[in-house]
């Protein structure tokens, strides 16, 4: 290959893309994610669409990326390539060569050949135009190797090092000077291999020029020896091995040994580890299917060593493969953000997690126990902080989202789906704190659970069903409202009894709910009739409220009529030869037989005893459209003034609490067409959304489209399992699972100013950015309801950004295909998050060559639970159960910047960004002038504080990308990566550290290389920023 040919002609094609085209017919169907300018008319195509599992369409007329190939049945579950578990496999890969792309300053890419010399001393490659001596690298010179495009070839480089993969480049130090030798390699997996042996090398010098003795690199050499880490291995393994040798000859049975391996690996199957001692007795032609110790030692190493976990390890020991308290307390502050880890604290780690004795006594951690560790609660990628109620709990109850059912007594669809009581003991459970009762009329007196039964319910299909009381119903209710979660019980009351039956009802309340119920009597009143906010979660610990139809104050007797809004289907009597009416906004839901609603709001008959239990009165549409009115009446009769100035008055306030029942079609076109009412309508008032009337299925939509409008209660058919209902276990896990999650700050102020619909920097807000690098998945199953019957998945994972429309977006990793069950991805994603409040992240495991079902498993995160560092992330089923021993493992970063101050040169795995400048805070008008005048001068401090912010994050990326360390990293990583380098071959530091101006300065002792000196000026920069 000539040297004047580029990469970009095609001549170092590596086979597969990295970047999947975008699936146009994925939107809007199973998706959660509402793409920004999307229309919003696909609540029916959602409704329809079957089966709701994953949130991915597949696009036939989108080719696979293997380029077409079929789907085969495998009866081996053994991948083709082996594991890597030491340094030795390492150096025995590199030994073999591999193809590796070299980038050259004049912004020229060339495939090589590159390979290690069997004595381990020097690197070589070819073609080269250079003789064979030239084209080599010795081992001794080289300095060090840094991973990712860190050093100047790569990241002044322009296009051509732009499309490379961050995760598969790597660079070579060398020499006195430190010339770069940058390299790209076909995978992260190959690119791991070589900045291991490598890094090997670079810190056992003593093995250079030796290559193990003879050229090999097995028991007797010197690598075969094994580092420290692989020696506690070794003798961990050793003393397993023995305990189930009962006879003391160094074999054990087959079935004894597959016992051990998966006692010791849990989560591994047992097929996949008989299989492989199959294999070794078939390679070495034995009559007998008893293990030796060294066939134990070698498929326990070749199964249970996950690469992902033991190229990190090496990185972090120093080749040692095993840490100390100091290198473990450095991992947790540096990686996992632990600012407050203590060597007592590590060394407890290494007690609880290390399996073998001696490491447990000398306060190490082995790759075993590192491993453990990783996937250990301890790092999960949920923070445990949120496990348990960390919120604020004491503001009134419109300051916060309420988990709410829907239905969830009904099974089946929502027409003819019978009542059962299991799917209130789960909806509690769960934690809803808003439970719907449908309340009709039932025989001998005695009112039923349930839509409508109407008073010929025997000549229905439920007549072969027992039905339901509510009595029952309410002591199930009473008995399972406060196991979950202490704070209130709102019970939401659709109820078409007779005014009999409605006074059984109300003694029925009182009696089982009695102390619990949490009657107007004990309402705090003000003057104007009743108390200007409503009262906090805290205050009304185990009390439960009434949600319904209430008798205004003029009302006398016993009884009165109320409008009742045509809100519930199936509440007017009979379904039978009952057509359905279609709810204001949601014509575009689809052809229905409509019947035109009545032209004056139907009358209930309702009793004095049950409306006097109502603690919060349910209204329909209306009251938001009042509050509206009177808010531009008051506008326009009043100078312009924010809410909470007097000059604005307010709404006239009901002499009871409301609630705001809004229909799905309705509420969606509030939100879109009046979002900045619909936020400050709830901040004072309680609103719920229910699902569309032709949801009939029991579907759910998707609430991130209601909280982002301000809504607290998005009620969802709990009984549905789907995307929807990720999203909403994943929103209120962050509390507690207690039911209430706080609203974000701009809902819940009285001055501020919020839209639904911001494309944009929400005001006062400043936007987060999130990288997500998918590194590897564990112990996946098949889809449930996969029709193949081989073992062999394809998977890959899609990342869901759910928010405000800014930032909802969805990105995919690559195919692992044939990878089975613990593929690696190494890929790394990028979102701008902004508004981290509102902000929910969705991983969904997929099989991309499937046979009737594609879903894997799920987690779904609030934003403000995720931990940074390495996590492992559990994955749950279809229904929220979790997977056993499946999960992902990954790295999270967050930081305030995109690149840390600077424009960041990102792989093909990473998503591209518009590219902003500086953000600045503005100030607005408010109108009023004592106000203005007060805060307009802060207008320039505020500028200056930005640039001063800037300056600085711009100098520490700097310093990073000068340390060859990524964006994420920690300036402690920096100063060690410096104190590596001014350290000289004689033992003192090249520099000494003195006060300049009040900060810290480095001063050059002696000769320093010019990189050195350049490294110097940059950390000086940091501290004068």
């Amino acid at each position: 290959m000539s040297e004047q040919e580029r990469y970009g002609d095609g001549l170092c094609d590596d086979g597969a893309p990295e970047i999947i085209p975008t699936r146009a017919s994925r939107a809007g169907r199973r998706s959660g994610v509402i793409l920004p300018g999307q229309d919003n008319d696909t609540v029916l195509e959602a409704v329809r669409a079957a089966p709701r599992r994953s949130s991915i369409i597949k696009d036939p007329s989108v080719h696979k990326v293997a380029g077409g190939r079929k789907k085969t049945v495998s009866f081996s579950s053994i991948p083709s390539e082996k594991k890597v578990s030491s340094a030795a496999d390492c150096l025995a890969f590199m030994q073999g060569g591999c193809e590796l792309k070299k980038v050259r300053p004049n912004s020229r890419v060339y495939c090589r050949f590159y390979t290690l010399d069997q004595d381990l001393s020097c690197l070589r490659w070819e073609p080269s135009k250079k003789d064979l001596e030239r084209a080599r690298l010795d081992m001794a010179t080289i300095r060090e190797v840094r991973t990712g495009k860190s050093t100047e070839t790569f990241l002044h480089n322009g296009p051509a090092a732009e499309h490379l993969a961050e995760e598969a480049s790597f660079s070579i130090i060398h020499g006195d000077d430190y010339q770069s030798l940058d390299l790209v390699a076909l995978s992260p997996d190959v690119a791991n291999i070589w900045v291991t042996g490598l890094r090997y090398l670079v810190s056992h010098p003593s093995v250079i020029g030796h290559g193990g003795g003879g050229g090999g690199l097995g028991e007797g050499s010197i690598i075969g020896e094994g580092s420290l880490g692989s020696r506690m291995r070794r003798d961990w393994l050793t003393a397993e091995f023995a305990e189930v040798d009962e006879d003391g000859y160094g074999v054990v049975s087959e079935d004894m040994a597959v016992a051990t391996i998966c006692k010791l690996c849990p989560g591994i199957k047992e097929a996949k580890v008989r299989l492989r001692f199959k294999e070794i007795q078939r390679s070495k032609e034995k009559l007998t299917s008893h293990v030796t110790r060294e066939e134990f030692q070698e498929a326990f190493c070749e199964l249970c060593t996950r690469p992902d976990v033991y190229f990190l390890l090496v990185q972090l020991s120093k080749d040692r493969e095993c840490l100390d308290a100091q290198d473990l307390r450095l991992f947790l502050e540096t990686e996992q953000g632990l600012s407050l880890a203590t060597a007592e604290g590590c060394l407890e780690v290494v007690q609880r997690f290390e399996p073998s004795g001696p490491g447990k006594e000398r306060g190490l951690l082995a790759l075993d126990g590192f491993a453990r560790y990783l996937q250990s609660p301890d790092c999960q990628l949920f923070d445990v902080e949120h496990q348990g109620v960390c919120q604020d709990m004491s503001l009134p109850l419109s300051h916060y989202y309420i988990s709410t059912s829907y239905r969830s007594y009904l099974l089946d669809d929502q027409v003819h789906g019978r009542a059962d009581l299991g799917g209130l003991t789960k909806a509690l459970q769960a934690g809803c704190r808003c439970l719907e009762l449908g309340v009709t009329d039932g025989p001998e007196g005695e009112p039923l659970l349930g839509v409508d039964y109407g008073p010929d319910a025997h000549r229905h299909h439920h007549h072969h069903h027992t039905p339901v009381t509510i009595r029952s119903a309410l002591e199930v209710v009473n008995k399972y409202a406060f196991l979950t979660s202490p704070y209130p019980l709102l019970v939401y009351l659709c109820q078409r009894c007779s005014p009999s039956q409605q006074r059984i009802l109300a003694q029925h309340l009182r009696k089982v709910f009695s102390t619990r119920l949490y009657t107007p009597e004990a309402l705090l009143v003000s003057q104007g009739g009743r108390a200007t906010s409503l009262p906090s979660p805290e205050q009304l610990k185990g009390r439960v409220l009434l949600v319904g139809k209430k008798l205004p104050p003029e009302e006398e007797g016993s009884e009165g009529e109320v409008s009742e809004e045509d809100e519930e289907i199936g509440g007017g009597g009979p379904l039978a030869g009952r057509r359905m009416t279609i709810e204001p906004g949601e014509e575009e839901l689809g052809v229905v037989l409509v019947v035109p609603p009545p032209p004056q709001p139907r009358r209930l008959r309702l009793r004095r005893e049950l409306s006097d239990l109502v603690g919060v009165a349910r209204t329909g549409s209306r009251s938001f459209y009042n509050h509206r009115e009177t808010r531009k009446q008051g506008q326009q009769h009043s100078p312009p003034s924010t809410p909470s100035t007097p000059g604005t008055p307010l709404p006239p306030e009901s002499p009871y609490w409301t609630l705001c029942s809004l229909g799905e079609g309705e509420a969606g076109r509030l939100a879109s067409e009046s979002p900045e009412e619909l936020v400050g309508f709830t901040k004072r008032t309680l609103s719920r959304v229910r699902p569309s009337s032709v949801r009939l299925d029991s579907s759910n939509p998707n609430p991130q489209g209601y909280w982002k409008g301000g809504v607290q209660l998005v009620a969802l058919n709990q009984q549905t399992p789907g995307a929807m209902l990720d999203l909403h276990r994943g929103r209120f896990t962050q509390n507690g699972g207690c039911g209430f999650v706080l609203r974000p700050g701009v809902m819940r102020d009285e001055v501020s100013y919020f839209s639904a619909v911001t494309q944009g920097c929400v005001p006062g807000v400043p936007p987060q950015i999130l990288r997500v690098k998918v590194i590897s998945a564990h112990n996946l199953p098949k889809p449930q309801g996969a029709g193949a019957k081989g073992e062999v998945i394809d998977p890959y994972v899609v990342l869901e950004m759910h928010g405000v429309p800014a930032d909802c977006i969805e990105q995919r990793t690559r195919t692992a295909a044939q990878n089975q069950d613990d593929p690696l991805f190494d890929e790394t994603f990028e979102f701008q998050v902004n508004m981290p409040e509102l902000a929910l992240l969705r991983f969904v495991v997929l099989d991309d060559d499937y046979i009737g079902d594609d879903f894997i498993g799920q987690y779904s995160v609030a934003f403000e639970c995720l931990q940074p560092g390495y996590r492992n992330v559990p994955l749950l089923g279809l229904a929220g159960d979790p997977l056993p021993h499946a999960s992902l493992f990954v790295h999270v970063a967050v930081t305030n910047r995109r690149g840390g101050g600077k424009a960041q040169r990102r792989g093909l795995s990473v998503r591209r960004g518009v590219r902003r400048g500086r953000e600045y805070v503005t100030l607005r008008n408010t109108g009023i002038k004592a106000l203005d005048d007060t805060f307009r001068p802060a207008s320039t401090p505020l500028r200056e504080a930005t640039d001063l912010r800037e300056d600085a994050q711009s100098a520490s990326m700097t310093f990073k990308e000068q340390c060859g360390l990524p964006p994420v990293a920690k300036l402690k990583q920096c100063i060690q990566s410096l104190a590596t380098r001014l350290q000289t071959p004689e033992g003192p530091p090249g520099a000494s550290m003195t006060l300049k101006d009040g900060y810290p300065h480095l001063e050059a002792l002696g000769s320093i290389t010019d990189t050195t000196r350049k490294l110097l000026s940059h950390y000086d920069m940091v501290g004068n920023a």
